[in-house]
């Protein structure tokens, strides 16, 4: 049977997750309906994807009996209050990244989920995808012995974008891809919480933070880098340095296709899309739609690939550097 999706928002991000989904097995995924906004903004939607039901509200959405998990694709301000919808009403949640904009924020999202008995997922696709599946193995068999240094960039000129500069809409490099960097150190360093965070950056004069570096200090003298911007570009690629060598997650780190160990490149080739995408790779969301299949299959309430404890870490670290630099949102004090 089918895995039965539900759309929230008919943005950017759900084009490229729904044509995503074009290409896995009918039989195995279908979208069965769409929520936005405006129900002239769904139904635009649902005609190009092909999607039976548009509904003009995320609570009609909610209360359709025909879904079997929600991904929900609005903005990084609204993650919190539209998480709780779904997770109150009994579904399943696929929520894109960042899960909400503090720590607060998430560990109220995990606990609606736990208290309704529902899966809940922060939608960080590198998780999910061949390259990172292959990284895990690498370090479990000591490919490149003891781990010492990671190193991951990624900077993406993005100041024209709204949504990236502006406080009220949860603008920012770390929270929009400073995010991948961090999380690609935790799945290093397997969910361990570092010994101490030190951030610095410069901000923009809407008050979110332009560029950040950020170094975390681990136990056994092991250490992580990562630098990221929406002024610049930037390699976008991570590097896991170790004593017997060296595993390099190519451009770009947060959806790879290639992976280089000790110099040996292997290629893990994407799907072509079906339509025009709006963001690189992003035919590699169907891994994650696969993930939540799998475990919705299994009756697991989460993924061991992005567990609810790595989405807190991973926030309570990103709300440390964001003291750090200066970045406040109006969510902090709420």
């Amino acid at each position: 049977m089918a895995t039965r999706w539900g759309i929230c928002g008919a943005g950017k991000i759900s084009h490229d997750f729904s044509v995503a989904m074009k290409t896995l097995p009918a039989k195995e995924h279908q979208i069965t309906a769409v929520a936005a906004r405006s129900l002239e903004r769904a139904r635009k939607f649902a005609e190009t994807h092909g999607i039976p039901k548009a509904y003009g509200s995320y609570e009609e959405l909610a209360d359709d009996p025909d879904i079997d998990i929600v991904y929900v694709g609005v903005l990084h301000t609204e993650h919190l209050k539209v998480g709780l919808l779904f997770l109150n009403a009994g579904r399943n949640v696929l929520c894109e990244k960042p899960f909400a904009m503090n720590l607060r924020e998430v560990k109220q999202l995990t606990t609606a989920s736990r208290r309704n008995n529902v899966f809940l997922m922060e939608a960080l696709w590198s998780r999910c995808f061949p390259v990172y599946t292959e990284v895990g193995r690498l370090l479990a068999e000591d490919a490149v012995g003891d781990v010492k240094l990671v190193k991951a960039y990624f900077g993406s000129p993005q100041l024209h974008i709204p949504r990236s500069v502006e406080k009220g809409l949860g603008g920012g490099a770390l929270l929009d891809i400073g995010v991948y960097c961090l999380q690609f150190v935790l799945m290093v360093f397997k969910g361990e919480r570092p010994k101490s965070v030190h951030a610095t950056g410069v901000l923009l004069d809407s008050g979110v933070d332009e560029s950040m570096v950020v170094v975390l200090k681990y136990s056994r003298n092991r250490m992580a880098w990562c630098a990221f911007s929406i002024a610049v570009a930037l390699p976008n690629d991570a590097i896991i340095t170790g004593t017997k060598g060296t595993i390099k997650v190519s451009y770009p780190m947060h959806c790879p296709t290639t992976l280089e160990v000790n110099g040996k490149q292997t290629h893990y080739p994407l799907p072509d899309p079906s339509l025009p995408l709006h963001f690189t790779n992003s035919t590699g969301l169907r891994y994650e739609a696969e993930e939540v299949r799998q475990c919705l299959l299994k009756g697991l309430k989460e993924s061991r690939r992005m567990t609810l404890a790595d989405s807190e870490l991973l926030t309570e670290i990103m709300d440390e550097a964001r003291r750090q630099v200066g970045v406040v949102f109006d969510q902090d004090h709420q």
